[in-house]
C-alpha cells in the first residue's frame, strides 16, 4: 500500500514539474518560495504589530504557532528523511537536472509550506476578510517548491497540515 501511494506521489510530482518546466515558471516559482522566507513572516508580523490594533494578536498567535512547529517540523524530517526529489532524480541517471539548491537534502515535510500555513492560519484568524487568499499564496507556495524540484506533492500536505495543526494547538492559549 505504501509502495503504491509513494508512486502515485512521484507521478503527481512528475506532472506539476514538467508542466512548471514545459511552461517556464521555475522563475515564478522562485519568486513565489521566496515570499514564503521566514524573514518576511517576522517583517509583516512586526509592522502589523506597530500600525493595526489587531497586530499583537496576530504576532502572538504565529509567535506561538512557530515556536510549536519548528521543533516538530525538524523532528519529523530527521526521523523521517527523506530524499529530495531533486536528489533522488540526480541518484537515477540523472534525469532532471537540480534548477534550485534546497537549504537539506530531506523533503518531508515542506517547511516552507508549513510556514506558510502557520502564517495563513493566524493572518485568516486575526483578519477573516482575506482569509481566502492567504491560504491560496500558502498553497501556491507549497506548489512552486514542487514545481522547483525540491518537494513531492505528499511533502507539502504533510507541511500544511503541520502549520494549521501547530496553529490550531496554539490558539486556546493565546486569544
Amino acid at each position: 500500500m505504501f509502495e503504491s501511494i509513494a508512486k502515485l506521489d512521484r507521478q503527481i510530482f512528475t506532472l506539476i514539474n514538467d508542466f512548471g518546466c514545459k511552461y517556464r515558471l521555475r522563475v515564478a516559482a522562485r519568486l513565489v518560495s521566496k515570499s514564503g522566507d521566514g524573514p518576511i513572516y517576522l517583517y509583516l508580523s512586526v509592522c502589523l504589530l506597530l500600525v493595526h490594533p489587531s497586530g499583537q494578536l496576530l504576532f502572538n498567535s504565529a509567535l506561538a504557532a512557530f515556536i510549536v512547529e519548528l521543533p516538530l517540523y525538524l523532528i519529523l524530517k530527521n526521523t523521517i528523511r527523506r530524499t529530495r526529489p531533486c536528489y533522488q532524480a540526480v541518484l537515477n541517471a540523472g534525469s532532471k537536472p537540480v534548477h534550485f539548491e534546497p537549504s537539506d537534502k530531506f523533503s518531508l515535510p515542506s517547511g516552507h509550506t508549513a510556514a506558510a500555513f502557520v502564517m495563513a492560519s493566524a493572518l485568516a484568524s486575526v483578519y477573516p476578510s482575506i482569509a481566502v487568499m492567504v491560504f491560496l499564496w500558502a498553497g501556491l507556495i507549497g506548489l512552486s517548491r514542487i514545481i522547483l524540484g525540491v518537494h513531492y506533492p505528499l511533502d507539502i500536505a504533510a507541511g500544511a497540515t503541520l502549520g494549521v495543526m501547530s496553529f490550531n494547538l496554539c490558539m486556546p492559549f493565546v486569544a
